[in-house]
């Protein structure tokens, strides 16, 4: 029952960053849109959260020989397209082009780095 609640809880902590992530990223670039709408973050949050931990492994696994190559640059790329697949599945967030996406997933990766080490200090 405690791994149940410590894997929800991570779970959640994922949905609020990503949420978060793309309203920073939303104010910082004008290639990325919601309408002003609080409800459109919570679902691509909700969405990006479930594309990372489902799709993302994946794709990571098979490009694996471009991250070692790169020296793990490509995972900045692979970053990108999953805030851009969120994009073309949620038409309510509208990223603009591939460098949009790729400063969002920028964005959202150093949230996520501050988030996971402040509660990782508590």
């Amino acid at each position: 029952m405690l791994m149940k609640r410590k894997g929800t809880s991570r779970f959640l902590i994922r949905w609020l960053v990503s949420g978060l992530g793309l309203w920073i990223a939303a104010g910082l670039f004008s290639g990325i849109t919601y309408g002003n709408r609080v409800e459109v973050l919570i679902i691509a949050g909700l969405l990006l959260a479930i594309v990372n931990s489902i799709i993302k492994p994946i794709v990571i696994l098979l490009s694996l020989p471009a991250i070692l190559f790169s020296l793990g640059l490509f995972m900045i790329i692979i970053n990108g397209l999953m805030v851009l697949l969120v994009s073309s599945l949620y038409s309510s967030l509208d990223i603009a082009n591939f460098s949009a996406a790729i400063l969002a997933g920028i964005v959202i990766g150093l949230v996520n780095y501050l988030v996971t080490t402040i509660l990782e200090e508590k």
